[in-house]
């Protein structure tokens, strides 16, 4: 009956499981690549391993399987990762438990060591992010933290590698802690009546009693799972007699007394030393997040990222790959080799042609478009690791409350400019399923992914900076307006923002490096085969005669309503396969002069709000099933033509652009 309390993750691999817990945002996946060498996603804002992540590590000489779980702020949960992490502890055997906690926050962090240490599970503190507890004149005593609960604490700081060698010293000898505390009488009294009728788990009965009590519903299952119907009635009962001898909700009851017992041992632990957060660093960091000043700030940072990817990747590195490297060496040497290798006439169109896989595939996907994502990508990673994503998270909190949401929900958004289909998938750190519904809606509408967006930076930057801003602003109130009427529509509740500040760094450059050349090779690993796929496609319309035929189909539409030409039907069509494909085809009709800028403000607001790429919609389908999936179709193909139409009328009245 119990026997699945010690089912393995990967049953084959036999190793012991060194499991690694923490709040978010503490270092826990920077503790991880260190420990096994695979490379994770680092980033500094909380949401980022809502997947269980696994590595295998060599530790004095014996193997052990590594997991790295979401970050959590209790083991009693309220988010879809924090009960990922609670199972994890329940129904997989641990050898040790390393709990990693920020150094600067660390009663965030004993407030999760309490529950640990309830647990009963083998483990060992890791007090990470020291120099910047130091920096801020925050001294721990290990000595007397690790003598209080009666395992070993060690120091690290992740980003320097320190304290590595300690940490695998100390995982290899865990200790289940002996401290111990208790709650009221009538509490205690409960937790022993149904501990007697707990199975023996992975965790201590003590632990789950405490659960039960607390309200736990995602328990619901595992206790089904355990107990019969009888046995949970009976639970049941015990909890309600006792919830009734209080005025306020039990979890509270018991997660105050829990933050008393932090607040003693904190007291004996730390001391601090006058040397808050200053100069720069501290007004900066007041600055991003001012209701007011922020949103100059936030103008800067836009300005910045035009100038950088709009003009200098899209112009002057396009320019040079696209006329240099491709136009007067590889594309020539390509044709040369292609009509002495293969004489059909067939094959040579295939390959070089005006639809041929390295005249327009490669040409597109390495010579516009990979200068672009990759300037996009360097500064997108200065924005997370100097860590103002976070902030900007907070500041945008009030205009994301007019929307049913909280700013919690700006993480999964701006993951959206890394990329829509990661993006969906991180939409389970949001606590309420409306919450996730409408980011994934407005993920698939309104937020135009790295590629694209580099591409549409790069196209604004041969427009006067107006038709950026004009392009923006249609999106921030379409967004807004979006958002509103959804929250309104979908049943559900929002819950109230709780986001770490990480202090406002000078970004690494070695993170900085890693990060993009991950993400550089993850984009042509992904996007160069849908490249070759949309190519052979248009080649293959194109020979069957199609294309002119789809272009008139489409064009009252295309011409018509959105005042655009006819050859930009297929960009809209490719744009399907991949935003940015889409994208980069109105990137030539510009460069061939047959977009003005009304056009390209009125195409790029279309193609921005278009269809999600097929990868975010077989993500959507995977995450919340088909039906969900085509009703955002459904509503955002006609809606984007829609608002690209009446755009297109509002720009030629107002004659802004002439």
């Amino acid at each position: 009956m119990h026997d699945h309390c010690h089912k393995n993750i990967n049953v084959e691999d036999g190793f012991p499981r060194i499991s690694l817990i923490g709040n978010p945002n503490v270092g826990k996946s920077a503790i991880f690549g260190l420990l096994t060498g695979r490379y994770v996603t680092v980033s500094n804002y909380p949401g980022t391993t809502v997947e269980m992540i696994k590595g295998e590590a060599t530790i004095q000489r014996e193997k052990f399987q590594i997991l790295d779980t979401p970050g959590v702020n209790s083991l009693i949960p309220m988010s879809e990762d924090e009960k990922v992490t609670r199972d994890t502890l329940i129904d997989y055997r641990s050898e040790t438990v390393i709990q990693v906690i920020d150094a600067k926050n660390i009663k965030r962090g004993l407030y999760i060591t309490l529950q640990l240490v309830e647990m009963g599970v083998p483990l060992v503190i890791d007090l990470n992010m020291k120099d910047e507890a130091v920096s801020r004149g925050i001294e721990i005593e290990e000595t007397i933290l690790g003598n209080t609960f009666g395992v070993d604490v060690v120091s690290t700081v992740a980003v320097q590698k320190k304290g590595i060698s300690s940490l695998k010293k100390a995982a290899m000898n865990p200790r289940i802690s002996s401290y111990e505390f208790s709650y009221d009488p009538v509490i205690e009294e409960q937790i022993t009546k149904i501990e007697a009728l707990l199975p023996e788990s992975n965790i201590s009965k003590r632990s789950i009693a405490l659960m039960i009590l607390s309200g736990d519903r995602t328990l619901k299952n595992w206790l089904l799972e355990n107990l019969s119907a009888e046995e949970i009635s009976l639970i049941e009962s015990f909890r309600d007699n006792v919830a009734e001898k209080y005025t306020q909700a039990l979890g509270y009851i018991i997660s105050q007394r829990r933050l008393k017992v932090v607040e003693r041992i904190a007291e004996s632990i730390v001391s601090r030393s006058v040397n808050e957060e200053k100069g720069v660093s501290k007004w900066l960091g007041d600055l991003t997040i001012h209701p007011v000043w922020g949103f100059p700030f936030l103008f800067l940072v836009l300005f910045l990222l035009y100038e950088f990817v709009g003009v200098f990747g899209a112009g002057t590195l396009v320019d040079y790959f696209e006329s240099v490297v491709f136009g007067e060496y590889l594309n020539p040497w390509a044709e040369k080799i292609v009509m002495s290798v293969f004489p059909f006439e067939f094959l040579q169109e295939l390959l070089i042609g005006p639809y041929g896989v390295i005249t327009m595939a490669l040409t597109y996907a390495i010579a516009i478009i990979l200068p672009i994502t990759a300037t996009f990508f360097i500064a997108f990673s200065i924005m997370e690791d100097s860590g103002y994503l976070p902030r900007l998270a907070a500041m945008l909190n009030r205009v994301f409350n007019t929307m049913g949401l909280n700013g919690k929900a700006v993480l999964p958004m701006v993951l959206g400019l890394g990329c829509d289909t990661m993006a969906t998938l991180t939409t389970r750190i949001l606590d309420t399923r409306k919450e996730r519904l409408i980011v994934i809606l407005l993920l698939a509408l309104a937020v135009p992914c790295s590629a694209q967006l580099g591409v549409i930076l790069g196209m604004f930057g041969k427009q006067p900076f107006a038709a950026l801003l004009v392009w923006l602003g249609t999106l921030v109130f379409i967004m807004l307006l979006v958002g509103f009427i959804s929250s309104k529509i979908i049943p559900g509740k929002r819950v109230d923002f709780i986001l770490e500040l990480p202090p406002l760094r000078v970004p690494q450059l070695s993170n900085v490096l890693i990060k993009t050349v991950g993400r550089i090779e993850w984009y042509l690993k992904e996007a160069v085969p849908l490249f070759v796929l949309g190519t052979l496609i248009l080649f293959a319309a194109d020979k069957l005669g199609i294309i002119p035929f789809v272009q008139d189909l489409f064009s009252p539409v295309i011409v018509g309503f959105l005042g655009l030409p006819a050859e930009a039907t297929q960009s809209f069509i490719i744009g399907f396969l991949r935003r940015d494909y889409g994208a980069a085809g109105l990137f030539m009709l510009q460069e061939r002069g047959l977009l003005n800028t009304e056009q390209v403000v009125v195409s790029l607001v279309t193609i921005t709000l278009f269809i999600p790429c097929i990868a975010n919609l077989f993500m959507i389908i995977k995450e919340k099933g088909m039906k969900v999936a085509m009703i955002i179709s459904l509503f955002v193909f006609p809606f984007s033509v829609l608002v690209g139409g009446v755009l297109h009328r509002i720009l030629l009245w107002s004659e802004i652009f002439n």
